[in-house]
């Protein structure tokens, strides 16, 4: 009977599930019955089910697979839905278009895994379980880092990661543009930032502070027009693109197109080629804070996300510790010294977000104090986040002992090249805790979800993207979806997941082949 199949696989695991008898099988015959505003999400669903199936999945009056858009379903809130299948027909209903597409991930994952297949599948039986399912996710940040900095990848590959990411309804794609090697945003006003910023002349082979280097030129920029096209397709399937653009570090690819924004005007830098904390920062001139403002509000036209990404992390103060503009500034905003620079620096461009109606966001440093507006992302130690949440910052757990996919997966010698230093397991990213070690209802209310990042000084493929996320981001997905850490389930369902990223060509279990430069 129906009743003894296998317990759907579904990553992440939803909030309730029951199975019910039989099943529903999709054919030629099967028709949508779509209510107002529920018309992107029929559309997605054809989108990503006809390459397999071939099915047209046309809309009627008496469609037997409904979708139902409802605002009155508040108890689903902004990203939940409910799926219920029985043998005559389905049911998904949410009451914001979020829920829908993250329901339809769901029908997916209830399909046999061809159905991720990007060519037709014949003679396969697409068939769903019949399922009841209410599933509303516990926290409302659920995201990934991709840093195109470092290593540049074209847009075609970043919607694929966007694929990749709304299939586990990860919600946050975090795009992080600039970087001391490379800067990735167009911005009009400053032409130079991509046409000297966008290329650097070779690269560092190996961790920090190496001595070999691959002599080969690296370079590659985004088109506006790419750009609002990548955030409209993340969008319809429930994924927002959150932009960053860091400063007052991590800065060397703006100084080398426009030195006149740094410490030392005088002085000509290159596209950074190593690894590591450059010292070069911006100046905190008025000039300087012009330029940061007319790129942010570029930023802000081109990506629409509620939060804006800007840094703060990692900047050195020896420049402006000598830089008699820099200690100007100092004694003209009565400063206690050079280095409180960085909170005033913070305070002006989160304030400048602030005013265009949008949340800042910053990366945690120790000592640092970062505006009230901002949601921090605690990276260094998991008391930052507590300590964050305790001054009434929104937090987002992003530690990188556990949600840094740029370090090894095993201490195997086979593992491809990684930031040395730490392993990142499976079971540690699936046993992030995102509760405070002492009960603190007011401080855990202000904890918005988790993340995983790849940096990727080490990483050039997209082969070796997929590698480092996967299975890790499954890990990441179930544990802020769900929120349960039962590992022994989460392990038996990504056993039978991995058929899926299997289809999906997802290098998950075999490390991808070393790049002709191994960074070892």
């Amino acid at each position: 009977m129906d009743l003894h199949r296998p317990h759907p696989a579904l990553v992440p695991r939803p909030r309730r599930l029951s199975v019910r008898p039989g099943r529903f099988r999709l054919d030629d015959t099967t028709r949508l019955r779509v209510t107002p505003g529920a018309e992107p999400a029929a559309a997605l669903l054809r989108t990503l089910l006809a390459p397999a199936t071939g099915l047209p999945l046309t809309t009627a009056s008496d469609g037997t697979f409904v979708l139902v858009l409802d605002a009155a379903l508040t108890g689903l809130g902004e990203e939940g839905y409910g799926l219920t299948v029985s043998p005559h027909g389905v049911l998904l209903r949410a009451a914001r278009p979020a829920g829908l597409a993250h329901g339809v991930q769901t029908v997916r994952q209830l399909l046999p895994h061809q159905v991720l297949s990007d060519a037709p599948r014949p003679g396969v039986p697409w068939e769903l379980p019949a399922v009841e399912i209410t599933d509303v996710p516990r926290h409302s940040w659920r995201g990934a880092l991709l840093d195109v900095a470092r290593h540049f990848q074209p847009v075609s590959y970043l919607r694929r990661y966007v694929d990749l990411l709304a299939l586990h309804k990860l919600n946050v794609f975090h795009l992080h543009l600039t970087d001391d090697q490379g800067w990735r945003m167009p911005v009009t006003a400053y032409p130079r930032l991509t046409e000297v910023g966008g290329r650097r002349a070779r690269s560092m082979v190996g961790p920090a502070g190496s001595d070999r280097f691959d002599d080969e030129p690296h370079g590659g920029f985004y088109t506006r027009a790419e750009l609002a096209a990548l955030v409209a397709y993340a969008a319809v399937r429930g994924v927002t693109v959150l932009p960053e653009v860091g400063v007052p570090g991590h800065v060397r690819a703006a100084l080398a197109a426009h030195p006149e924004l740094g410490n030392s005007p005088e002085r000509r830098l290159d596209v950074w080629t190593h690894w590591g904390v450059c010292e070069n920062v911006l100046g905190v001139g008025d000039h300087v804070l012009d330029f940061v403002r007319t790129v942010l509000d570029e930023v802000m036209d081109v990506f629409p996300s509620p939060h804006i990404h800007i840094g703060g992390d990692e900047c050195p103060t020896a420049e402006w510790e000598t830089s008699p503009a820099a200690l100007a500034r100092v004694a003209r905003e009565r400063l206690p010294g050079p280095r409180a620079l960085h909170g005033w620096f913070m305070d002006r461009v989160a304030g400048h977000v602030v005013r265009a109606g949008r949340r800042p966001v910053a990366w945690a440093e120790h000592g640092s104090r970062l505006p009230p507006e901002c949601t921090v992302m605690s990276w260094r130690e998991s008391a930052h986040t507590w300590s964050a949440a305790r001054r009434g910052h929104d937090v987002v757990h992003a530690d990188h002992r556990a949600t840094y996919f740029d370090y090894a997966r095993s201490p195997s010698p086979l593992e491809p090249p990684a930031q040395p230093g730490v392993v990142v397991d499976l079971r540690t990213v699936h046993d992030l805790d995102l509760t405070p070690p002492k009960p603190d209802p007011r401080a855990e209310a202000r904890v918005l979800g988790a993340q995983g990042q790849l940096w990727t000084e080490f990483v050039t493929t997209p082969g070796h993207i997929e590698y480092l996320s996967f299975p890790r981001l499954c890990a990441l997905a179930d544990r802020v979806w769900d929120g349960t850490a039962d590992w022994r389930d989460f392990t038996t369902r990504l056993t039978r997941h991995e058929a899926r990223l299997d289809t999906l060509r997802v290098p998950h279990a075999t490390p991808p082949p070393r790049p002709t430069h191994a960074t070892v």
